[in-house]
């Protein structure tokens, strides 16, 4: 049911959240899978390391051996090619690092610190047992959970499921993102604007958000502000499959402003269109059969930031992460001295900056303007002011929410 209260965030967000169940799982390939969510568990097919292996460069030894005098070498292990009998009293092994630990040995003696002549392997240093020995099992065992669902895919993740002999993940479908723009006023980038008409932009920056976030995005376009347009566009969005449509403009309530009238027409059950935010007051969210309906302001500023606060959280949702509601914002001092903020959350552009004792310091952009793109551009961060929040001196404790690149 539509509620024209002005929601706090924290509870739009709830709401927008509330129903975003995890799409289905597929199977992709280690290759393809960075950026991807875990859709299940993953259980390690064998044990890292499979023996006890070397740590270092040196000598494999019976560590109380070494005070009876010279080790006899009787023998090498290498990585891939270990040393097959066992060790015996007053043995020596050369070994290298990453290569099985013979059977009886129990401590490396680094070769820095033996002197090596004749066959005979003399301590320099004393060698304590379980030196510079990575015992089997010490990365992870077979049958452990070594990645849980839910987890994002980076660099880190993919070389432990490459390392517990996974070839192929399972990961959460990804969420289809469909983005029409709305306004007579909006040309694409490239054409010949007219006197009364702007370069429509917020799209690709609503785009590389939602992307970030795991999606894949379905751009249709720039729409007339026309009812009929503009159902046109809900129904591409439709027929386009998407778990997601997101509309750019259109979302206030002058007598241009046709994307509610729309969406209705279309069959939206919209939840609420109006939040406690600055910029970003205007906010659509509603359902449309399966599809989630998201409908951002037209400014630029204001529906960049809607995208960060609202739609990523979605889309990491819809693949399965525990965490897409998680707090994205950390402590910082304010650059300069802030008026009382008024009866909405405010995001402020700001530059950072480290002060001459390492504190990461946000300085407000001097121009707030949500149709302003140059300031943004030159922001590392969002400073946030909770509503009703009292006067704020330089120097004072703050919150961030950094920007991304």
């Amino acid at each position: 049911m539509a509620d024209n209260k002005l929601l706090s965030v924290d509870e739009a967000l709830a709401r927008v959240l509330s129903d975003a169940a995890r799409l289905g799982e597929e199977e992709v390939g280690l290759a393809k899978a960075r950026g991807r969510t875990l859709s299940r568990d993953l259980v390690a097919k064998r044990t890292q390391p499979p023996v006890d292996v070397s740590a270092m460069d040196g000598y494999a030894v019976r560590a109380a051996d070494l005070a009876a005098g010279p080790l006899r070498l009787v023998g090498e292990s290498a990585a891939g090619h270990g040393y097959g009998a066992p060790l015996q009293a007053g043995e020596a092994v050369r070994i290298f690092t990453g290569a099985p630990t013979p059977q009886g040995a129990d401590a490396i003696l680094l070769q820095e610190d033996a002197e090596v002549a004749d066959g005979l392997v003399k301590a320099k240093e004393a060698a304590r047992p379980g030196q510079h020995i990575r015992a089997a099992g010490l990365d992870f065992r077979m049958g452990a959970a070594g990645l849980c669902a839910g987890v994002r895919l980076g660099p880190a993740e993919l070389a432990l499921a490459a390392a517990m002999n996974h070839a192929r993940l399972p990961v959460s479908r990804r969420p289809r993102v469909a983005i029409i723009a709305s306004g007579d006023e909006l040309v694409a980038p490239g054409a010949e604007p007219g006197p009364a008409q702007i370069i429509a932009c917020n799209g690709f920056a609503v785009a590389a958000i939602a992307e970030e976030a795991g999606a894949e995005v379905v751009d249709l376009g720039i729409f007339r502000d026309d009812l009929a347009e503009l159902e046109r566009g809900i129904g591409l969005a439709r027929e386009s499959q998407a778990d997601v449509l997101v509309t750019l403009g259109g979302a206030s309530v002058g007598d241009r402003d046709l994307l509610r009238p729309a969406l209705a027409r279309q069959g939206m059950t919209l939840d609420f269109w109006k939040i406690a935010m600055r910029p970003g007051k205007p906010l659509i969210s509603g359902r449309l059969g399966d599809a989630h309906i998201l409908g951002l302001p037209g400014n630029p500023v204001a529906s960049i930031v809607c995208a960060l606060v609202f739609l990523a959280p979605l889309v990491r949702a819809l693949q399965g992460d525990p965490n897409a509601a998680a707090d994205q914002t950390e402590a910082a001092i304010a650059g300069a001295d802030l008026p009382a903020n008024k009866g909405r959350r405010d995001y402020m552009r700001a530059r950072l900056a480290r002060d001459d004792a390492g504190r990461l310091v946000a300085r407000p952009q001097p121009l707030q303007d949500s149709s302003l793109l140059t300031e943004l551009a030159q922001s590392q961060a969002l400073l946030i002011r909770e509503p009703g929040e009292p006067p704020l001196a330089a120097g004072s404790p703050c919150r961030i929410r950094r920007l991304p690149g």
